[in-house]
This record gives structure tokens, sequence and C-alpha cells, in this order.
């Protein structure tokens, strides 16, 4: 009876609060129940895990994934993700793209995370890898750790080529601080089993050269031919380069005699070098005979080689000598430029050639060159000084004609010129030709001054004393 008032009283509790059935007491089969149920939602969320990542897909997909994205960290998220699926393995293309793009966007720490990786799973590794790391940290002027990624190479059983030691020899020289340690690592290059190549010797010769250590390059230079390394055409350029530099320009040329015996067409900048000495060390006379010989050699002159001797001639009051170079160019297949008849103009009028400087202008305008008006100014002043004034107002019409504006040094050099000698209708034919011409700064033909009051004056005077006719 007590029991059944006890199950009548259960029933009517349950009865009146049914949503509250959690709250009666455990029982062995709720603790199952309840067992079940979390075991079945982490195998869901097992499942669901797991899922997610399958969609990438294969690490070729993963690779192109990779390639595409332009944000390197995002790039690494899918790196990530993509290694929690099961029994995945990245290919050797995802490890280097990522590492090349978190290296370019100065993810250094995560880039070197990345390299560890690589190396604990022993994947081959392709050695130009390496190569685009040190290039990474020369762009970011970080020399220490360009030299520690080369002794890195041999942890990767890598070994490194003539390649990577001229790639990281010339990040080096690049730094004036850094160039001791560059010959450090050139000399102990045999340690890595590599055999430093001409490049190699070019670099540091020309580093040496640079930095006025001319002794080392050229032990450098008599190395080579002990080690059986071939100098080329550059290695002696950059030793003509480094002995003109020291005004040794005589070693120098002896140095092209060598090399020309030994069967070397040296190039264009080679000459361009020793003429350029030649011509400072004022040797104008071998100067024009090396200029001479190139094509002989091998080596036709071009413009830049002309122009350096004419200047090389101007400059020591020898335009005549100067006109010669420019008259021999047409017959070597290579046409003056405007620089090659500016400089001849100005040379001839610093040296009073006022006639023979006008030819050149007249032959240069005929070309279709624009001379400066400085070129212009010389020969108009030149010819006012000498009082040869019919060919300054030539010279002034022709600048005219040419739609070129005179300055007003210029106006102010020719008008009280014309008016001395009382040139009246050369004065109108020539204001004519300048009013035709856009006004601008430079020509403001009031700014003449007392010479152009003076001819004004003296045309109302002139128009004064005609008869009147009635």
């Amino acid at each position: 009876m007590k029991m059944h008032r006890v199950l009548h009283h259960s029933y009517r509790a349950a009865m009146a609060a049914p949503f509250h059935l959690v709250v009666l007491p455990r029982t062995r089969w709720r603790t199952l129940y309840s067992s079940a149920t979390q075991q079945q939602q982490q195998q869901q969320q097992k499942q669901e895990f797991h899922v997610k990542p399958s969609r990438i897909g294969s690490p070729a997909r993963v690779q192109k994934l990779i390639a595409s994205q332009s944000d390197p960290l995002l790039a690494k998220e899918i790196f990530d993700l993509a290694s929690l699926q099961p029994n995945f393995k990245h290919s050797y293309s995802s490890f280097h793209i990522l590492i090349l793009k978190l290296g370019r966007a100065h993810q250094f720490s995560l880039m070197q995370d990345l390299l560890m990786r690589l190396r604990s799973e022993q994947c081959p590794v392709n050695p130009s890898l390496f190569s685009d790391i040190i290039e990474i940290y020369g762009e970011a002027n970080l020399p220490d750790q360009a030299l520690k990624t080369f002794h890195t190479m041999v942890e990767f059983r890598t070994k490194p080529l003539p390649k990577h030691l001229n790639c990281l020899l010339q990040f080096l020289v690049s730094h004036r601080n850094c160039i001791r340690p560059a010959f450090d690592l050139f000399k102990s290059a045999h340690r890595y089993g590599i055999s430093p190549d001409t490049k190699s010797y070019n670099i540091l010769m020309s580093a040496f050269c640079f930095n006025e250590d001319l002794s080392i390059a050229y032990t450098l230079f008599n190395q080579m031919f002990k080690r059986d390394v071939v100098p080329d055409v550059e290695s002696y350029r950059i030793l003509m380069q480094g002995l003109c530099r020291k005004s040794q320009v005589n070693r120098a040329v002896d140095l092209l005699e060598d090399m020309l015996n030994k069967g070397y067409i040296p190039d264009a900048l080679s000459y361009t070098t020793l003429l350029n000495s030649l011509c400072r060390k004022k040797k104008l006379k071998e100067a024009y005979k090396l200029l001479c010989r190139m094509k002989v050699k091998g080596c036709n002159p071009d413009i830049v080689h002309y122009n350096t001797v004419i200047s090389g001639f101007c400059r020591e009051g020898r335009g005549l000598d100067a006109c010669k170079v420019l008259e021999d160019m047409p017959s070597n297949g290579c046409s003056p430029n405007l620089m090659s008849y500016q400089t001849l103009v100005s040379g001839l009028c610093d040296q009073g050639l006022y006639d023979e400087a006008k030819n050149y202008v007249v032959e240069m305008l005929s070309k279709g060159f624009s001379p400066h008006f400085s070129i212009f100014h010389a020969l108009i002043n030149g010819f006012c000084n000498v009082g040869k004034i019919e060919e300054a107002c030539e010279v002034l019409g022709e600048m005219l004609r040419h739609g070129e504006a005179p300055h007003t040094d210029t106006w102010v050099a020719i008008i009280p010129r014309i008016c001395e000698v009382d040139k009246l209708v050369t004065m109108e034919n020539i204001f004519d030709e300048a009013l035709k011409l856009e006004i601008t700064p430079d020509t403001r033909l009031m700014e003449a001054g007392i010479g152009l009051e003076e001819y004004v004056i003296r045309k109302i005077r002139h128009k004064s004393r005609k008869p009147r006719v009635f």
C-alpha cells in the first residue's frame, strides 16, 4: 500500500511536470544513452574535421593554389591546412614556391621555418632554391644571412656550384665593408668542392680595382693563368679600367697589345676606356691611331668613340684635327650626331675659326639637327667681335628661319653692331623674321636696350632727311 502510494505520487508528479524529466535521478539506461550520444557527436566532429581539408585536393592542386595566391601569408595557411590531411605530402615545388613568396615579402622567420621543415623531410632540393634565397637576402641588404644560406647548403646535402659562389660574391662586393669576407670565401671555395671560374675572378678583380687595390687585382689576374682559368675580354677590360683610373694609361695600352697578341678581340667598352684615358692625358696622336686601328682589329668604331676623340681635340684647341675626325666618320659607316656637331662648332668658335664653324652649323641644320641656342650665340657673338656683321646676320637669319628663338644675350650682342654700320634693311628683315616667332621670355627684343633705341632714332632721322614731295 505504501509502495503504491509512492508510485502513484511519482506518476502524478511526472504527469504534472512532463518537461522536467531531465532532473529525474540518473539511471543505468540514461548513462548509457548519454555516453552513446557523446561518442556519436565526437565521431561526427571528426568526420567534419577530416572532410573539410580533403576538399583542397591533391598535392598538384595545392601547389597551384599556393602559386596563384598573391598574399604570402594566405598561401602559408593553404599550405598548413593541406598538411592536416591524412597521408598528405607536399610536393617540392610547393615548398620552393612558398619559400620564395615568404622571402620576397620579408617574412624571413617563416621562410627559415619552412626551409628547416624541408630539410627534415629529406626531400631532394633544387640548387636554384639557394641562389634565389641568396638573391632575396641581397635585395634586403642582409649580407650575413646570405652568407649563412651558402653554408646551409651542405646541411641539405647539396653541393654548391660556381653560380652560387658568384651570386654571393656579387652581392658581398657591393658592400665595401664586405669585400674582405668575399675574398675569404673565394679563397676557401675549394672546401666546398667549388673551383672558382672566370666570372668569380672578374667579380673580385672589379671590386679591388674599384677599391683602388690594383695590386690584388693584378695578382688575381695572373693567378688565373696558373690555375688554368681562361680570362675573357671582360677580365682584360676590368684591369684596363683599373689602370686608367690610376692614370696608368701606358700599362693599359700594353695590356691591350697583350690581349690582341693572344687572339682576343677587345669590345667597344675596352676601346672607350682607353680613348677616354688617352684624351685626358693629352695623348691625342695615340688616341687617333687607336681609333683608326679599331676597324682593322675587328671592332668598328661607333659614335661614342668618334665623339670622344673629337672632344679631346677640341679641348686642346685643335679644332681642325677634330674636323678631320668628323670627316672620316661616314667612310667608316658612322654618321655624326648632334653632339658631334655641337662639340666641333663650339671648339672652332673657341679658336676663332668662325667661318669653318658656320659651315658646320649650316650642314647640321640641313640634316635636321636643332643646335642648342648657345651654339648660335657663340657663333653670332664671335662674328660680331671680329666685325663680320653680315655673317652674324646670316647666322641669325638662319636661326630664325628654323624656328629657333634667340636668347636675350644674342640680341644684345648683334643689335648695337648692326646699328653701328647702319644696316637698316638688314634689321628690318631680321625683325620681320623675329616677329613670326612665338614671343617667349627669351625673345624680349626691348632688352637690347641702348642699341635698339639708337637704331629707332637713326631710322627716324633717315626718314626725315628724305625730300618731301608736294
